[in-house]
């Protein structure tokens, strides 16, 4: 043995390990260690295949779900007749599925919504048919017969039946830019509200439905575009131009919202008789399989009582059939989530304390509750009424941690996945199999096919190039923490070390944290981090000389509704000092200097930045605010009334921001923010930046042309990012 031991000493000193390389920033930002996973993809009807676009967007191809075998190709641009395509930007397919909608030329308008050129595919003659020659189209649907399909159009719905050789008919005129807009939100419902189509179809295809607004009375907003570069726009070569589009700040008013219908073959056009407040919301419309039974969901502008009302959409008449209240506001998942059946829905609801699911009839009583405990029901993903099993993910075990789990009409609970970190499932259509994703803090996505008994079948993508990949490179060791601030409050958060880390050394410290209500940065999965992708962006950083920290503060998901709505009409006073309360407890250990800590964050996270580096407690060295909110009082009225109330009801809480902060601002700041950015406004780093002026506080800004909130585009993330790690270094170093 020890004739071994000394032989593998001499090859040792021979031939020497290699040392593990650094990352570079450029390769980080630029995707090169992107971890793979399934995009794109479709259960079928008969449950036993899914669909799902491959061949870099030029295919879609049927794969079973029992062997994940390849079944057959569906669609490819190099065999489709009539019409020459290069790829496909994604796909619908009709109900009957004899026909699939093939997206091309997408353009993005906003978040979620987005103009394409769309071609109606028959799968058995492999033809490409224009949906429409008239101009893109926004939010195609089928028809639950598949032999119409709805779409809109300038504002506009349209129908194409194509019974009728694809004729096209106008259901509404009246749409118009920055007035009216039928079967599609305008920008605040959709950007809070989460969604982009505001139409459907009855079960019987005889109906359609659609959410009409009334922005006329919304205030206009306007900023101001540059020629610039990636891409250039050589309109605005001599003199800028300009984009204009209603944008109502908190207090004001917003669009008046009503629920049409349309009767496809007398014409006819009716307004239901919705008993809604003037200033209510519309969060969602859905047919039930009773055509007779149009699902509408309501809101208060406060947003604290959420009601269902079931309308005849023909007779208009609507009956409330459901109210959940809440002392501060109601959920996005009430009606972001909620399922409707044959005679029943599954609704979500925070009235126990936690997020939970909830089964009535159509007459809205209450048949049972289906979960309950100390933890989050996080999605639901199904009913199978063949069975009266329901399929959910939960954080049940850990705020840190989801799982997918099944639950039988005798309250049997069964956890389907068996890997600790974050699992997320696609259900075939009669819930036999589910595609899992599941990954950990230090594990890339795993795809796997899993039968309803949690068996993997299959695994789909395991990531091993990336895992390879990585295995040379210098990474950070990451670590999960948590501790009781001066309050006696609990915080979890992770914290990644050097590879290299010296229990000896003093190390600086860059904290991440975004912060805003119901938020969660602190997970076991390999989404965390500032950049996403496992943290690689800090690892980065800790090869630099840092230590990287995050803790989700109070106001933050995971917890239950109490930890969550704890900071309701004062957001960001509690959240800030849960950073300040961070700092101070990092400073304690010994690795780490706590004179050399800095804090950043992006949009809340920027604005919860400026209102922890003025919390009045100097903790922090310097920080970095990217596209940070400075005043509530300039963003849109949803999301900030939801938190806040309106500024004639709550002027003390909207007072209680960065620009009344500005004077209290300590450490060194880099504040960055995009021209062009739609959704928290330049004017609030110009304004800020005028308040910091006035304060006698100097401080660095960077800014970036035509960028939106995002501030990507050609080169400008990388720039951002080396802008970002020459402040640290100039800064902590």
């Amino acid at each position: 043995m020890k004739k071994i031991l000394t032989l593998l000493l001499m090859v040792t000193a021979l031939f020497p390990v290699s040392a593990q390389e650094k990352l570079k920033l450029e390769d980080v930002m630029g995707g090169k260690y992107s971890a793979q996973s399934i995009y794109g993809w479709n259960p079928s009807r008969d449950g036993e295949s899914f669909l799902q676009i491959t061949d870099g967007g030029t295919k879609i191809q049927r794969y079973s779900f029992r062997t994940g075998e390849l079944v057959e190709t569906v669609f490819d641009v190099n065999t489709a007749r009539n019409v020459k395509l290069q790829r496909i930007n994604g796909y619908i397919v009709s109900p009957t599925e004899d026909n699939i909608l093939i997206q091309t030329e997408r353009k993005a308008i906003y978040r979620h919504s987005s103009t394409a050129v769309y071609y109606i595919y028959n799968i058995k003659n492999r033809t490409l048919t224009p949906l429409s020659k008239n101009g893109p189209q926004q939010e195609p649907l089928f028809s639950p017969d598949g032999t119409m399909i709805a779409f809109v159009r300038e504002n506009n719905i349209f129908l194409i039946k194509m019974l009728y050789n694809n004729s096209e008919s106008q259901v509404t005129k009246d749409g118009e830019y920055n007035k009216i807009l039928n079967g599609i939100p305008d920008w605040v419902n959709e950007e809070e509200f989460g969604f982009s189509r505001a139409f459907d179809f009855s079960a019987d295809s005889q109906m359609l439905a659609w959410i009409r607004y009334d922005e006329s009375e919304v205030p206009e907003f306007k900023f101001t575009l540059y020629q610039g570069l990636a891409p250039k726009i050589e309109n605005y070569s001599l003199y800028p131009g300009e984009y204009s589009y209603k944008y109502p700040v908190a207090g004001v008013n917003n669009s008046k919202v009503c629920v049409k219908t349309f009767d496809i073959k007398s014409r006819a056009i009716r307004e239901m008789k919705l008993p809604l407040d003037a200033d209510g919301y519309i969060p969602r419309i859905y047919f039930t399989k009773d055509p007779t039974k149009l699902a509408i969901m309501t809101l208060n502008r406060h947003q604290n009582r959420f009601d269902i009302y079931m309308g005849n959409p023909r007779s208009t008449e609507c009956e409330l059939i459901l109210r959940d209240e809440e002392p501060q506001y109601v959920n996005e998942s009430a009606y972001s989530n909620i399922a409707f059946y044959d005679k029943n829905f599954v609704v979500q609801s925070e009235k126990s304390g936690h997020n939970h699911l909830y089964l009535y009839n159509f007459n809205g009583q209450l048949i049972r509750q289906i979960t309950n405990g100390d933890f989050e029901v996080t999605n639901f993903y199904g009913w199978d009424e063949s069975t009266n099993t329901f399929y959910y993910q939960s954080n049940e075990g850990s705020p840190l941690r989801k799982n997918v789990y099944k639950i039988d009409s005798k309250g049997k609970k069964t956890r389907l996945t068996s890997k600790d970190g974050t699992n997320n499932a696609l259900f075939s259509a009669n819930k036999k199999y589910f595609l899992n994703t599941w990954s950990d803090a230090n594990t890339p996505y795993v795809c796997t096919i899993n039968d309803n008994t949690g068996k993997v079948l299959r695994t789909l993508v395991d990531n091993k190039v990336l895992n390879q990949s990585l295995s040379t490179k210098e990474l950070g060791m990451k670590e999960f923490f948590s501790f009781t601030t001066g309050e006696g409050v609990q915080l979890n958060g992770y914290m990644i070390k050097p590879a290299n880390f010296n229990a000896n050394k003093k190390y600086p410290v860059l904290m991440f944290q975004y912060s805003g209500p119901g938020s969660q940065q602190v997970v076991d999965s390999w989404s965390i981090g500032g950049r996403g992708n496992g943290g690689l962006w800090e690892s980065f950083l800790c090869s630099e000389g840092f230590i990287c920290v995050c803790v989700d503060g109070r106001g933050t998901g995971g917890r239950g509704a109490e930890f969550e709505k704890c900071t309701y009409l004062n957001i960001g006073n509690k959240e800030a000092k849960d950073q300040v309360e961070t700092a101070l407890y990092l400073g304690t250990l010994p690795y780490i200097d706590k004179d050399n800590i800095a804090i950043w964050g992006w949009s809340y996270g920027g604005f919860n930045t400026l209102m922890s580096m003025s919390e009045g407690r100097p903790v922090f060295k310097c920080g970095i605010a990217v596209a940070a909110p400075t005043s509530w009082r300039y963003y849109d009225t949803v999301y900030t009334e939801r938190f806040m109330r309106t500024p004639q009801e709550n002027s003390a809480g909207y007072d209680d921001c960065p620009i009344n902060r500005a004077d209290k601002l300590s450490g060194n700041l880099l504040l960055v923010h995009g021209l062009a950015d739609d959704n928290v406004h330049f004017r609030n780093a110009a304004e800020y930046s005028e308040a910091l002026v006035q304060a006698n506080k100097q401080f660095e800004m960077q800014v970036y042309t035509n960028r939106n909130h995002g501030i990507n585009g050609g080169n400008t993330r990388l720039h951002l990012f080396n802008r970002i790690n020459d402040f640290l270094l100039r800064n902590l170093k």
